[in-house]
């Protein structure tokens, strides 16, 4: 009976483990004061870190083609981003027509 006992203990346990590190989120710490021209063209998805909640400052963080890590940019750079993405939508739309 209490090897059953310390067996669901143990289970519990790294139940416990699993569900906290996946709660922990992953935030920026500090951005570079520039971000070059060659990363945000080849962005494929980003989002605003927001400076409520867990996370210490606001940021941008981009999600760059053929890099596995994202990069950490400052607010200023939203701005550049959706700019950017106009232009490739209406590019698509002519290339479409």
């Amino acid at each position: 009976m209490d090897l059953k006992v310390a067996f669901v203990a143990v289970c519990l346990f790294a139940l416990a483990i699993t569900c906290t590190e996946a709660a922990i989120p992953k935030c920026c710490m500090t951005t570079p004061k520039h971000v070059h021209k060659q990363f945000l063209m080849k962005v494929e998805k980003w989002y605003v870190q927001e400076d409520r909640g867990a996370c210490d400052i606001s940021a941008v963080i981009l999600y760059v083609k053929g890099r596995v890590k994202p990069i950490c940019a400052p607010l200023k750079v939203k701005t550049a981003l959706e700019k950017l993405q106009k232009r490739r939508k209406r590019h698509n739309l002519k290339a479409a027509l």
